[in-house]
C-alpha cells in the first residue's frame, strides 16, 4: 500500500514537471490560461507554472485564481509567496515542484499584503481584511497580531525592517501608520494621511529612510534618524516637519503623476528609487528630493502600467507590465522593447530572481470589465 502511494507521489511530480516545461510563449499567446508564468530569459518566452502536486497522481492548479501581488523572500530567491484574490495564500520553495497552499489562513481570502524577515525566512506577516497575521514557523501556524475595530478598514501593506526584524511597519485602507518595535506585539500611530497606504518601501541600503505612498500617488518619507523621537512627537497627522516626515507631493505635481499608484521600487545597486503609477515611470537618485520622468513608448494618455520591476544587479534593467504587453528596457528607460503576454490575462505582478536576474515570474489575473 506504502509503494502504490509513493508511486501516486512521484507520477504526480513527473506530471507537474512534463505540464510546466511544455506550456511555451508561442502556444500561450491569446489563450486564457492563468496563475503563474516563468522566463528563463528576460521576458523573450514564457513557461506556465500553475500546478499543485497531489498524492492522487493528478497535479491541480491554480489557474483559476487571479493573483493580487507576489513577494520574494529576501534570503532565498527560490522561495515565493503568491498573495491570491479570493484564494489565500500560495507558496513554493522551487518552482519546478510546483505550488503549495498556506492552510492555516482563511483559504477564500484575499490576501492584501506580504512581508518575509530578513533574518529569519519562516517569520512571515500577512494582511487579510481588517487583520494582520504572524507565523513563525513558515507558515503552518499563524497568529493574529493586529486588528482593526472598524470592518471596513483593511490593513493593506506592511514592511519589515531588514536591519532590525522586530521594526514593522503596517498601513491601513484608512490611511493610518503604525509601527512596532517588538515584531508586532505592540503598535504605536506615526501617522495619519487621508488616503488608503498603498505601498511601504524601506531603503534597501539604509532602513532608516522608509517611504509611504498611497492609493491616489501621495509620497511620504519617514526618517527614523530625525531630530525627533517617536516619542517626543505629540502630533503625527499630516504633521510634516521635514525632519522626521516629508512631504514630496508639491514636487512631483509637475509630472501630472494622476491618481492610480501602481509600484515604488528601490535599487540597491546604485541607491536610486523609481516610481510608477499607470500613465508614468519617475526615478530619483536623491532618495525621492528631485525626480526625472523615463520616456516610454506609448504617449501617456494611453498608458496602462500594472507594475513594475528592476534588475537588483543593474539598475539599467527595467520592467514593466500592462494588461497586454510586457516591456523591458536595458538602458535606464532610453530604449524599449515590447512583447505580447503569454495569456490573455492581464499581467499585475512582476518579480525578478535576485540570484538569476535571468529568471522573472510574472502573475495575472483576468481583465476586469468596465
Amino acid at each position: 500500500m506504502k509503494k502504490v502511494k509513493l508511486l501516486s507521489i512521484l507520477l504526480g511530480l513527473f506530471l507537474l514537471s512534463a505540464c510546466s516545461l511544455n506550456v511555451k510563449n508561442n502556444s500561450t499567446s491569446g489563450k486564457d490560461y492563468g496563475g503563474v508564468f516563468v522566463s528563463a530569459d528576460k521576458g523573450d518566452t514564457w513557461r506556465q507554472m500553475p500546478y499543485i502536486p497531489t498524492i492522487s497522481g493528478t497535479p491541480g492548479n491554480i489557474s483559476s485564481i487571479d493573483i493580487n501581488t507576489m513577494v520574494m523572500d529576501p534570503s532565498d530567491s527560490k522561495a515565493v509567496y503568491l498573495a491570491m484574490i479570493e484564494g489565500g495564500l500560495y507558496y513554493t520553495y522551487n518552482i519546478s515542484n510546483g505550488w503549495n497552499k498556506i492552510t492555516s489562513l482563511p483559504g477564500d481570502a484575499t490576501v492584501k499584503d506580504i512581508s518575509i524577515a530578513s533574518k529569519n525566512k519562516c517569520a512571515l506577516f500577512v494582511a487579510i481584511a481588517n487583520k494582520l497575521y504572524k507565523s513563525i514557523d513558515c507558515g503552518r501556524t499563524f497568529s493574529q497580531i493586529y486588528f482593526d475595530n472598524n470592518t471596513g478598514v483593511s490593513v493593506t501593506a506592511i514592511a519589515v525592517d531588514h536591519y532590525d526584524n522586530n521594526i514593522v511597519y503596517l498601513g491601513t485602507s484608512r490611511g493610518d501608520v503604525l509601527r512596532s518595535l517588538d515584531g508586532g506585539n505592540s503598535w504605536k500611530a506615526i501617522q495619519r494621511l487621508k488616503d488608503s497606504i498603498a505601498k511601504i518601501v524601506i531603503n534597501s541600503n539604509d532602513s532608516r529612510s522608509v517611504f509611504v505612498v498611497t492609493n491616489k500617488a501621495g509620497v511620504h518619507k519617514f526618517n527614523t534618524s530625525g531630530g525627533a523621537t517617536l516619542e517626543e512627537l505629540e502630533q503625527y497627522n499630516n504633521t510634516f516637519d521635514d525632519t522626521n516626515w516629508t512631504n514630496y507631493n508639491d514636487s512631483l505635481k509637475e509630472f501630472n503623476l494622476g491618481l492610480n499608484f501602481k509600484d515604488l521600487v528601490y535599487s540597491a545597486s546604485d541607491n536610486s528609487l523609481l516610481l510608477a503609477t499607470d500613465k508614468v515611470i519617475l526615478r530619483s537618485y536623491d532618495d525621492g528630493k528631485t525626480w526625472t520622468k523615463l520616456s516610454l513608448l506609448t504617449p501617456e494618455k494611453d498608458s496602462s502600467i500594472n507594475d513594475l520591476a528592476i534588475n537588483p544587479k543593474n539598475s539599467q534593467e527595467i520592467y514593466y507590465v500592462t494588461n497586454t504587453s510586457f516591456f523591458r528596457s536595458s538602458d535606464g528607460g532610453s530604449t524599449w522593447t515590447v512583447k505580447s503576454l503569454p495569456t490573455i490575462r492581464a499581467g499585475v505582478s512582476l518579480l525578478i530572481d535576485f540570484n538569476n536576474t535571468d529568471n522573472i515570474y510574472l502573475g495575472v489575473k483576468k481583465i476586469e470589465e468596465e
